[in-house]
């Protein structure tokens, strides 16, 4: 006859590790992990709305027509830039990774705040990037910025 005991502490054992194991799980989802979740989740689908007609799905760009978004200095270095970009377009020459640029980009001023917010998260946590949340606040001082230039 089998010891009740023994096979009820070796359910409590494993039962107690898989409650150990989900509470791990759960105590590492911080509401700052899931604000970037979101936000990269949105920033997609934004993106794939918006962008990825020019600067392709995978961010490769188009030739010397549009610039790759996956592997650029110009994104890795002007974050406000990417921003404004978002916001209000660009004409004239634009240099990544040492090549030139000098398709227009219109601006999409429909886009919110939160909206370009979404997308720079996704674009800067993307492609081997890793910045964390782009805030809707950081959006707001950049707008400011390049508007009064």
């Amino acid at each position: 006859m089998r010891n009740k005991w023994k096979v009820s502490g070796e359910r409590w054992k494993c039962g107690g590790w898989y409650f150990v194991c989900l509470l791990l799980m759960l105590l590492s989802c911080t509401p700052k992990d899931q604000k970037l979740q979101q936000y990269f989740i949105k920033g997609e689908e934004l993106y794939s709305k918006h962008c990825s007609n020019c600067h392709q799905a995978d961010g490769s760009g188009l030739g010397l027509v549009y610039p790759s978004l996956n592997k650029s200095d110009y994104i890795d270095k002007n974050l406000e830039g990417v921003i404004c970009l978002m916001e209000y377009g660009k004409r004239g020459e634009i240099i990544v990774n040492g090549k030139s640029f000098n398709k227009s980009m219109p601006g999409i001023p429909s886009l919110t705040d939160l909206e370009i917010a979404e997308i720079a998260t996704y674009l800067y946590n993307n492609w081997d990037r890793e910045k964390g949340v782009v805030e809707e606040k950081e959006v707001i001082e950049a707008l400011k910025k390049c508007k009064s230039k």
